[in-house]
């Protein structure tokens, strides 16, 4: 399954091949808070922890984004059956496990590490409901190195990619033939994250 993932993303990254981008700078926010998780706790695991994003961006909310304007094929959406989505959602997050639990031995580092990541990938949220000021894409970049988190044998890898949360948002790609209109959309889709909120919410 993980291969078939691949392929997938594989596909959508070729269609920005050759790309020349312009930069279109937008900025996220403001920083928030100012803790460092350098050694926290006296734990090894821990060591420059803070160097990712910064000390005071523990979550990435604090980035910039540098349109890739120009493809050789416009990118556009295409609607697969939601249990095809959702299965795919959930390999990537019992791979995130398998990376937490499998490359991190220390409970608290684990548990910080998870926090930041799931709160991270919170903030697509309010670019899906156009609430962040940003553009709702993804880092084609960053997204490329999929494929190199598991070795030919299944095992996961511990190359270092070269890049950090720094580099977030360096090369998005904005996918287009989305249903947003301008007029309509803020009201349903904020009905339709009441709604998932809501069944968040009554799930405990």
């Amino acid at each position: 399954m993980f291969a078939k993932l691949f392929t997938v993303v594989a596909a959508a990254s070729a269609m920005v091949a050759g790309v020349a981008a312009r930069p279109h700078a937008l900025n996220r926010l403001t920083a928030r808070g100012d803790i460092s998780f350098n050694n926290w706790g006296g734990y090894s695991s821990f060591g420059n922890f803070d160097d990712f994003y910064g000390s005071d961006n523990f979550i990435g909310a604090v980035s910039s984004q540098t349109l890739v304007t120009e493809q050789s094929q416009e990118l556009v959406c295409h609607t697969e059956s939601i249990e095809i989505i959702q299965q795919r959602l959930l390999v990537l997050q019992e791979m995130a496990k398998r990376i937490i639990t499998e490359q991190v031995c220390e409970v608290e580092t684990q548990t910080v590490v998870f926090e930041q990541f799931h709160a991270s990938l919170g903030l697509f949220s309010h670019d899906l409901r156009r609430t962040s000021g940003h553009h709702v894409g993804y880092d084609s970049s960053i997204s490329s190195h999929f494929s190199d988190i598991c070795a030919a044998d299944g095992s996961l890898t511990n190359d270092d990619f070269g890049f950090s949360g720094h580099d977030l948002g360096s090369h998005t790609v904005v996918v287009g033939g989305s249903n947003w209109d301008d007029s309509t959309s803020p009201s349903s889709v904020g009905a339709a994250y009441s709604a998932a909120r809501g069944a968040f919410y009554s799930s405990y």
